[in-house]
């Protein structure tokens, strides 16, 4: 959908543009639930067979869905604070 596109972009711009903490960590957190947001949507893709941004085959689709949970952990894992030594 266009709209999940334009967020996508919003929070990609946000993550480059967010560095201190505890900011950053909320917006991990935030990027994290909007990947678990639109799993559903993804799901339905697959099992509709609906292409979209490029996914015209099933394999495709459901690689992305294989891909999901770990785009979900690096958001989390990328904006988590740095233990200071």
């Amino acid at each position: 959908m266009l709209i999940s596109g334009v967020v996508e972009l919003a929070i990609g711009t946000a993550l480059l543009a967010t560095w201190k903490q505890p900011a950053r960590g909320l917006l991990g957190k935030a990027v994290a639930a909007f990947f678990v947001g639109v799993f559903p949507g993804n799901i339905a893709q697959y099992l509709e067979h609906k292409d979209g941004f490029g996914l015209d085959t099933d394999r495709k689709r459901a690689l992305r869905l294989l891909g999901q949970p770990a785009l979900i952990a690096w958001a989390l894992a990328a904006t988590r604070p740095v233990p200071s030594r």
